[in-house]
């Protein structure tokens, strides 16, 4: 028996492979006129991965900024509130905003919490450091074909040049104090403006640009919020000595001449400013996700 069955098995390998052949062949599913299949919806698979991260773009660049900024502004409004906010977030940027323009003029700094330590006179190692990072960015720029990297990098070195050179060390010293407000709602906007990058940006990688939002918008808020306020309450301006050392208002006023309308009117300009860039950077970052929904959302061949 065995050996019968075995010759079955030979039997049936040999038939020839026109037998396979005879089965009928599985027939395509009609096309309609622009050449998409049509049949039943649940037997047509279609990608669909860029459509909606499209549509998640456009809702990203829709509510994010000014969610995130209304709530910025809420927390502020309450003593408790700004004083995590200010102590785990802006605080930083405050000092870090010191510290950039102390190096944009030329003077070597170290930013720390609520200080920053700023040298006595300026440093030629500060200014051709400084000078070598930014023109790397620039090099940058060209090989990535990155008008963006390319443009950052010759403004760093228009301010570079405007601070050390054309600028006298009293007049650097000034802007140096100006820096920390200044630095919050400068360096702010821009930790903003990141979320309007490519996706595919470095910037805009992982969870990155959630952080960026977060701290640039509790930065700015906590800046414009307290000098907005000033305009009609002079109570609100921080003089005295904060952290054992004089506020910067007091700075202004005392060391450099300023008044208190001056320094409302300045940091307040400043922030009217930065607002009128966020909302260039929100109104074209929206027609732009809204431009590339569209694109994807119209038929083959339309």
């Amino acid at each position: 028996m065995l050996y019968a069955k075995a010759r079955a098995r030979t039997a049936s390998a040999a038939l020839p492979d026109s037998s396979a052949q005879a089965l009928p062949a599985p027939l395509a599913p009609p096309l309609d006129g622009s050449g998409v299949p049509v049949g039943r919806p649940e037997t047509i698979l279609t990608w669909q991965g860029d459509l909606e991260d499209a549509r998640d773009e456009l809702r990203l660049r829709l509510f994010a900024l000014p969610v995130v900024l209304l709530g910025m502004w809420l927390l502020v409004s309450n003593q408790t509130g700004h004083f995590l906010l200010r102590t785990f977030l802006s605080m930083w940027i405050h000092e870090l905003g010191h510290a950039l323009t102390a190096w944009f003029c030329g003077f070597p700094a170290i930013p720390g919490p609520w200080k920053t330590l700023v040298w006595e006179t300026r440093t030629p190692l500060v200014f051709a450091g400084l000078a070598f990072l930014l023109m790397g960015l620039v090099f940058r720029g060209i090989l990535l074909r990155s008008r963006l990297w390319v443009a950052a990098g010759a403004l760093g070195l228009l301010l570079q040049f405007a601070g050390t050179v054309l600028g006298s060390p009293t007049t650097s010293r000034m802007l140096i104090t100006f820096g920390g407000d200044g630095g919050n709602l400068v360096l702010g906007t821009l930790l903003m403006l990141t979320l309007y990058l490519p996706r595919e940006s470095a910037l805009r990688r992982g969870w990155l640009h959630w952080g960026y939002l977060l701290i640039g918008a509790a930065s700015f808020v906590d800046t414009f919020h307290e000098w907005w306020g000033a305009r009609t309450d002079f109570a609100m301006i921080p003089f005295g000595i904060q952290e054992g050392s004089f506020s910067d208002p007091t700075v202004l006023v005392d060391q450099y001449g300023w008044d208190e309308l001056m320094l409302i009117q300045r940091y307040t300009w400043l922030g009217l400013a930065c607002l009128a860039v966020l909302a260039l950077g929100y109104a074209v970052g929206l027609w732009r996700a809204r431009a590339a929904l569209r694109a994807l959302e119209q038929p083959p061949g339309a």
